[in-house]
């Protein structure tokens, strides 16, 4: 059963490509986030995004979101051009703390994900609660769901904002960081749930992380981002020595410890060491389209 009918919703089939991006780009003044940027990316499809802090990962979220303009080339979202609050976009932002003050409980924030959905008509108070019990239980947060935010740990407010996001079923599903301040347990509990969701609802999901381990078993390609450069393709592909070593322009070492491969790279790398991936060494190959791209000099 879905989390809100969806007749509600899903007025419209959704589009075979939930994003599409073609030649796109960003750039502050004479800095370049990224440029040049070809991605699809299907119904049902996870893809991750990958790269240093600073490279541009938010802000093809916040492209996505309607909240950043391109600086060149298109973008569509769900078939159309991206707008603020799409209901069929569905948004889990960075961990950042609530006031302990704060007079909201877990349950109320998500209802929000309800409740900002003005187009049409509001789902009756029966249906509201069943909706939102449905959305707090996928995500196991039952047993806090009636305290204050502000008292919650980390962990626990990231559930509930992922129950936000699912509430409104959306087609695309859009995750900042989700699995910050959550432990290992619950990392894969929170990564199996957006797995399902995309299963069960073709939703596809874009999901910026700075481990890639965690999402491993159920991503099908990652974008990975550095200094203005990009590259595509399944993680085994992209993620090699001669590949990072070709997007950060210095050598990157890509090594196998212990069935895991870790990236290594020098001090000149713009901080790789403080970035590096764990990827499961015998992962499953999807075998999808390899797609690398580079900004032009």
């Amino acid at each position: 059963m879905p989390l809100v009918e969806r007749a509600r919703h899903h007025d419209d089939a959704a589009p075979a490509a939930a994003v599409r991006l073609r030649g796109a780009g960003v750039r502050y003044g004479t800095r370049v986030l990224w440029e040049g940027l070809d991605l699809d990316v299907e119904a049902g499809e996870f893809v991750a995004v990958l790269g240093p802090n600073g490279t541009g990962k938010t802000t093809l979220l916040n492209v996505l979101l309607g909240l950043t303009p391109l600086s060149s080339g298109t973008v569509e979202v769900n078939g159309r051009r991206p707008r603020r609050g799409d209901r069929r976009i569905g948004y889990v932002p960075q961990q950042k703390a609530f006031d302990p003050d704060l007079p909201i409980r877990g349950r109320d924030l998500v209802r929000f994900g309800l409740d900002g959905y003005r187009p049409g008509l509001p789902l009756s108070n029966r249906r509201s609660r069943a909706a939102i019990d449905a959305a707090i239980a996928a995500v196991g947060a039952e047993r806090y769901a009636a305290a204050p935010i502000g008292l919650l740990s980390g962990g626990e407010q990231q559930r509930l904002r992922i129950a936000q996001a699912l509430i409104g079923d959306p087609h695309l599903l859009l995750c900042d960081e989700p699995l910050l301040s959550l432990d290992l347990a619950h990392q894969h509990g929170v990564t199996r749930l957006l797995h399902e969701r995309r299963v069960e609802a073709n939703s596809a999901v874009v999901f910026v992380t700075h481990d890639i381990n965690p999402v491993l078993d159920y991503v099908d390609r990652i974008l990975y981002l550095v200094n203005g450069r990009w590259a595509i393709g399944h993680p085994r592909d992209v993620m090699t020595s001669e590949r990072l070593t070709d997007l950060y322009g210095t050598p990157v070492d890509v090594l196998d410890v212990r069935g895991r491969l870790v990236v290594v790279g020098s001090d000149t790398t713009g901080g790789i060491e403080d970035h590096s991936h764990h990827v499961h060494a015998h992962a499953p190959h999807h075998h999808a389209p390899d797609h690398p791209g580079k900004r032009q000099p």
